[in-house]
Formats: C-alpha cells, sequence, structure tokens
C-alpha cells in the first residue's frame, strides 16, 4: 500500500457476474491498494460456496454493522437499495451499482436524507455511460438541452418486468421503449442503469427529461451498444452545439454486464474509496 494511502474496509451485496469480479480484485489486488474485504452478501448464498472464504460471508444485511464497513458496494439489484439503502447509510459510504433504483422519488429523497443525517456519501458507479464528466459540465454551464441514451442488445440480455416482460422482438431491430427514463427503470431495472446515470450526470433533465430508449436487436448477440446523444440550445446563429458517441461493449451471450463495464466499476470502487465522506448523491 502507498504511504499516502488511507485504508478502506469494503463490503460487497451481490454475487452474480459483477459482484464476482469485484470480490476476487478485492481479495487478490486489495490489500496492495490498501483495500480490505470485509463481507459479502448475496440472495443466494449458495452461489458463494467454494468461491468466498466462511469468515467473509455475510448471513444477514442487519449484520453489515458488526463487520465495521467504510464503503458498501451494491451490485445486487435496485430493491436492495430501496429496501437497505438508508440502513447501509447509517454505518458506511455506499457505492450504488443499481442506480435505476433512484428513479424512484422516494428512494432518491430518503437516500439524501439517510446521507445527511448520518454523514455518509451515496456514490453512484457510471458503469456504462460514456463522456460523463463532459455531460457533468455541460449540464452545469446551462449548455445541455436534450440528452437521448439508446442501449441497444441481443433479447437474451434483458431482464425485463411488468409490461416489457411479454415484449417481443417484432424483426432484426426492435424498439421496446423511448420515453422518459423515469418511466423505463421500474420495468428494465438492470437494464436502464446507463441511461439512470445519464440523468443523474444532468439534473437539470433529470429522470423526467432525458430520454431512454430501449432496442432489442437480434444482430447484437456479443456486445452491448450504447449510443449517447446530446444538444445544447440554439447559438446566435441559430446552430446547436451537439455530440453524438456510440459505444460497443463486448459482452458473453446473454449477458447483462459487458466486460468493459465491469472494468470501469472497478475503477469506481478504488476512486470513491479514497474520496471524503461528503453527504450526497456523487457520481464517480
Amino acid at each position: 500500500m502507498a504511504p499516502n494511502m488511507v485504508s478502506r474496509r469494503i463490503g460487497v451485496v451481490g454475487y452474480g457476474c459483477l459482484g464476482q469480479s469485484l470480490v476476487s480484485n478485492l481479495l487478490t489486488q486489495g490489500p496492495e491498494l490498501g483495500l480490505e474485504l470485509v463481507f459479502v452478501w448475496n440472495r443466494d448464498p449458495g452461489r458463494m460456496a467454494g468461491h468466498v472464504p466462511p469468515a467473509l460471508e455475510l448471513p444477514s444485511l442487519a449484520a453489515l454493522e458488526e463487520r465495521h464497513p467504510d464503503l458498501v458496494v451494491e451490485v445486487a439489484h435496485p430493491k436492495i437499495i430501496q429496501d437497505w439503502g438508508p440502513q447501509i447509510l447509517r454505518h458506511a459510504n455506499l457505492l450504488v451499482g443499481s442506480p435505476s433504483a433512484l428513479a424512484d422519488q422516494a428512494t432518491e429523497q430518503q437516500l439524501l436524507e439517510a446521507s445527511r443525517r448520518w454523514e455518509h456519501a451515496v456514490f453512484v458507479a457510471r458503469g456504462a455511460l460514456w463522456g460523463c464528466e463532459d455531460i457533468m459540465r455541460l449540464d452545469a454551464g446551462g449548455g445541455l438541452q436534450s440528452l437521448r441514451v439508446t442501449m441497444a442488445t441481443h433479447p437474451d440480455a434483458f431482464r425485463l418486468e411488468g409490461p416489457l416482460a411479454a415484449a417481443q422482438a417484432a424483426g432484426p431491430r426492435t424498439v421496446l421503449y423511448e420515453g422518459p427514463v423515469r418511466g423505463l427503470c421500474p420495468f428494465a431495472p438492470r437494464n436502464s442503469n446507463t441511461m439512470a446515470a445519464a440523468a443523474l450526470a444532468a439534473p437539470s433533465l433529470g429522470f423526467d427529461g432525458v430520454t431512454g430508449v430501449l432496442v432489442a436487436d437480434l444482430s447484437l448477440d456479443d456486445r452491448h451498444v450504447v449510443d449517447v446523444e446530446l444538444r445544447g440550445p440554439p447559438g446566435p446563429t441559430g446552430r446547436r452545439f451537439a455530440v453524438h458517441t456510440r459505444r460497443e461493449n463486448p459482452a458473453e451471450p446473454g449477458a447483462v454486464t459487458g466486460s468493459a463495464t465491469i472494468a470501469a466499476f472497478w475503477r469506481s470502487l478504488r476512486g470513491c474509496s479514497q474520496l471524503p465522506s461528503r453527504p450526497g448523491i456523487h457520481l464517480c
């Protein structure tokens, strides 16, 4: 560990593809980075058997305070944030891996109130959102008028709920949803996190003003494609500032999380673990 690096105790909530990668990194690289893994929790503890040291398995989230974490990393499901987020903030900073949870206004408000009360930070991983800082700066300067995020992948990679669960691809490329991000998050909680991060990066637009588009594309069986399109207000000549980025993220067939997103999340964890505990919601 570098002399000026502060040691941090880390808990991981969720042991799916992303959680497995983070736990592996924490066990192998954590000590030299000043990151100590103190617990792993998963809804199905059987998935951890033979992979997570028994001493690190947390039997219940209600017992997390006994491990004295500095940072709890959620990589499970938005419901964990909705049900346990405020309680976690009582004891530690929180890194949210399911920002679609914040599309629920009550959840966002409860997190903010708990953050301020206990003086712990809510960090939100940017995940697959490319150009996050640029969006934030443009929005803060009043130069952002519209933001549209399109997520396209093979339908096998979707984990849809509610009315979208019955949606069927009507051809090689089918738009399943187009509208405010807030309306999409409850029905595609695992496939709308990039859009949710964009809504948080652009608070002048927010969940109601950022447009999310979910596309089933039968040709994308080995990658996820995220298009981010933003425009500014008309200038003196009537022309607008505009940016369009396209991110192709390699992914295993049927995987919800692409390989580049896994690497980006590890960087987010490392970065926020060294940040001060500032109340509020912060993208990292």
